[in-house]
């Protein structure tokens, strides 16, 4: 995980190069509404967590800039048949790079771009009648995704200078599973995030 963790802030601190200095860094944190898609994914409901980490975005002008993060985020999903519940987590260190449009020079901007994730803790538990069962579940160590949402960002000057808020989908590529052949379709994470940041 350590290895996990120096790669994430690597990956956050190589857009700007020596122009770092001009990246707004900041932070994040939300919660996450989870599921899975597949044709073999039925009567699934979403697990909700959190997410929570660091953010840096470079303005190539007022109206383009590109945000990456380091985002320590719980998936998965939850079910439940003949009186037991299974709870899948999938919780990952996720690297978005996201490119932000800017509405008309205002705070409003459409976030689109690719993710990668980083398993950093894979389990199910069944609990039932009593007994809580937790087993490994031995799912792929990256994730790949693409997405994007809306985005505020108050600006320079007003109350609320600093904060923003923002609204994200995301949509796997890649199967979640190790083994491929567990299923006769790839299973995908899908995930939607409500956030707020702070840059310094």
């Amino acid at each position: 995980m350590k290895k996990l963790l120096v790669f994430a802030v690597v990956a956050l601190g190589s857009i700007g190069f020596a122009q770092a200095q001009e990246i707004d860094f900041g932070v994040q944190a939300g919660v996450n509404f989870a599921n899975l898609q597949g044709d073999d994914v039925d009567d699934v409901d979403s697990r909700t967590g959190i997410n929570v980490g660091l953010t840096g975005e470079y303005a190539f002008s007022p109206n383009f800039g590109l945000m990456v993060g380091a985002i320590y985020s719980q998936q998965g999903a939850e079910g439940e048949a003949a009186g037991i519940k299974q709870t899948l987590k999938l919780d990952y260190i996720n690297v978005p790079v996201l490119a932000k449009f800017y509405l008309g020079g205002s705070g409003f901007s459409i976030d689109a771009g690719p993710q990668v994730g980083f398993v950093v803790n894979d389990e199910s538990k069944f609990e039932g009648g009593g007994v809580t069962v937790t087993e490994d579940f031995d799912a792929e160590t990256i994730d790949l995704s693409v997405g994007g949402g809306l985005s505020y960002k108050f600006k320079e000057g007003t109350t609320l200078e600093g904060l923003s808020a923002s609204a994200r989908y995301m949509v796997g590529l890649t199967n979640i599973y190790e083994d491929n052949d567990t299923f006769s379709d790839d299973i995908t994470n899908q995930v939607f995030s409500i956030n707020l940041g702070y840059k310094f």
